[in-house]
């Protein structure tokens, strides 16, 4: 079956892995960059938009990671920050999404001179900006901050530190994002103990350029409520000759524990995670009875929005309304918001908005 763009958009949509430095409007990073004096690959902000995408589908993390060399490049003040995460909001609200998580480095945003405070609080700024317009044109939405740890640096606890003196203005949680194979969450294990002492969530990155070994580390050892990606825990499941599946100590676990998965499906196949789109394990995940969940990850990189990504699970993998809104029930019970807020968007926004599409 398929769904017309327009229904996608309008369907209320939670989006809980979009990386705000993989986010810009390639006008914006065209713009700052010729401001600021940075050299581009493209000579106008369409044929930019072209390079991110094609940088994008090369199917190596490694490529597709080097194209935010440039988007960082243009965050590097207070302005541009506020600027980047006012439209962030704003481009989530233009597709539907009512609840968000923008996840981000602050430690890669300091080198006009910005603190990682300084850089957190221009962030903060520009999604509230972002938050208040939106709610002008009659569109309301909360956009949150996950502060991200970069894996492959020194270890330390800093970043996790300045996630929870900024936990009550608008930092839901903390992160580790970057290279993934070759530096184990476990390497900061401190951070994640700091956390959980702190009684703050947070996610990791696994299972998407390492194995099943990085799902274990990220859940066994330092306890995530959450896996940023996790597509690979497929490689702990067994198809058998007569068509049923047997799932290995660690798939159990997660489907048990009802572990939420930040599945990605354009991103996980441009970046070789997955063979292709039609091959992408999201339905034989959501039958199985692992919570699920559907995002777009870097909207420039990927050429993609959420609305996007709900029409790769219907055109390529045979997903309906009711499959949608029941992954989007899912992530609005797994987002980094308290409980009643969480059944508040449920209750308020998310059903209504799917049985409205209904008609």
């Amino acid at each position: 079956m398929t769904l017309a763009p327009d229904l996608l958009r309008s369907l209320p949509k939670v989006s809980l892995h979009d990386h705000l430095d993989g986010g810009l409007r390639p006008a914006t990073v065209f713009g700052i960059a010729t401001e600021i004096g940075h050299p581009l690959p493209a000579d106008s902000p369409e044929a930019l938009g072209r390079w991110f995408a094609e940088s994008a589908n090369s199917g190596s993390l490694v490529r597709y990671l080097e194209t935010f060399d440039h988007t960082i490049a243009v965050m590097q003040t207070p302005e541009h920050l506020r600027r980047v995460a006012r439209e962030f909001v704003e481009d989530l609200a233009a597709d539907g999404v009512v609840y968000g998580e923008a996840r981000w480095a602050p430690e890669q945003h300091t080198r006009g001179g910005l603190s990682e405070a300084d850089a957190v609080e221009a962030v903060r700024d520009g999604l509230t900006e972002g938050m208040l317009v939106c709610a002008d044109r009659g569109h309301r939405l909360q956009v949150q901050q996950l502060v991200t740890s970069m894996r492959h640096v020194e270890p330390s606890t800093r970043i996790a530190e300045l996630a929870l003196a900024y936990r009550d203005q608008g930092v839901a949680g903390f992160d580790i994002a970057g290279a993934e194979d070759g530096f184990p969450a476990e390497r900061f294990l401190p951070a994640f103990q700091l956390l959980k002492q702190a009684s703050f969530p947070y996610t990791i990155h696994a299972g998407e350029a390492a194995g099943v070994d990085s799902i274990w580390g990220a859940l066994q050892v330092c306890s995530a409520n959450r896996i940023g990606h996790g597509v690979r825990i497929v490689e702990d499941i067994t198809s058998n000759d007569d068509g049923s599946v047997t799932l290995g100590r660690l798939a159990a676990y997660v489907r048990d524990q009802q572990i939420p998965l930040e599945l990605c499906p354009s991103s996980n196949a441009q970046t070789g995670a997955v063979a292709s789109l039609d091959a992408h394990p999201f339905p034989l995940l959501d039958g199985l009875g692992f919570v699920v969940t559907v995002n777009s990850d870097n909207q420039l990189m990927s050429g993609t929005t959420l609305s996007h990504e709900m029409g790769v699970l219907v055109d390529h993998l045979g997903y309906d309304l009711d499959g949608l809104e029941r992954i989007t029930l899912n992530a609005a019970a797994s987002a980094f918001l308290p409980h009643p807020l969480r059944e508040e968007l449920i209750d308020d926004v998310i059903l209504p908005g799917f049985e409205a599409a209904r008609g």
